[in-house]
């Protein structure tokens, strides 16, 4: 049984050139269709991943077409990809979802489901449109960070109670620091705010209190702002 399993997995299948420039062309067109939803479903992206997602599928196509059914040549593949290596920052989770995308799609035109690949790129492709056209998961609050300046002479602790209140908005004071030879105090505050209330009348209330001095608001903060 064993050896029946290697005798059918080493067989080799014939590689024509035609065989090969239409696996190409059709990864190429299934990138291409894969890396445009990215575009149009993202809110933003770099061009260097669109390229790449163009790209992707034709590489991992031409690799499976290379191995065939040839055990040795998958093992020696193996070896040569094992030297490379990749360094980058974590992704997006959607990023990651699409490099897997274009991976799937490479992989079915290189083993020659022409068919399937399109048909699971098409619905993918349609549901990511679906997903985006009905903000799915969508928050309807969101987190910032809110820096205010403050004269020495106001009690921060409760400066801005009756703001936050008044326009529901929870909060977390985060950082308190000297600014201006402690002549000033800057306050870090970690807020969540609706996408119903109007920041323009938010920090205008905020600026009534601090005296018109500097205030931040960071719309997308990193774990280093506060």
């Amino acid at each position: 049984m064993i050896e029946s399993l290697f005798t059918s997995a080493t067989i080799n299948s014939e590689l024509t050139i035609m065989n090969a420039l239409l696996t190409i062309l059709i990864s190429i067109a299934l990138g291409a269709i894969i890396s445009f939803t990215y575009m149009k479903t993202q809110p933003a992206y770099a061009q260097n991943f669109t390229l790449t997602m163009i790209v992707l599928p034709a590489i991992i196509a031409i690799i499976i077409l290379l191995i065939g059914s040839n055990i040795a040549r998958a093992f020696s593949l193996a070896g040569a990809f094992s030297i490379i290596r990749f360094r980058s920052a974590p992704g997006d989770p959607k990023d990651i979802a699409f490099v897997l995308f274009t991976m799937a799609a490479g992989l079915a035109c290189g083993v020659g489901s022409f068919g399937y690949a399109v048909i699971f790129t098409v619905i993918l492709c349609m549901l990511m449109f679906f997903l985006k056209a009905i903000k799915f998961g969508a928050k309807k609050s969101s987190q910032k960070v809110l820096k205010v300046t403050i004269p020495e002479n106001l009690g921060y602790e409760e400066a801005f109670e009756e703001v936050f209140n008044t326009f529901k908005i929870a909060y977390e004071l985060r950082k308190v620091r000297t600014t201006e030879l402690g002549s000033l105090y800057e306050l870090v505050y970690l807020v969540t705010i609706d996408h119903l209330t109007n920041q323009k009348e938010f920090l205008d209330a905020i600026r009534c209190r601090n005296g018109n001095l500097d205030i931040t608001l960071t719309m997308s903060p990193t774990a280093s702002e506060y």
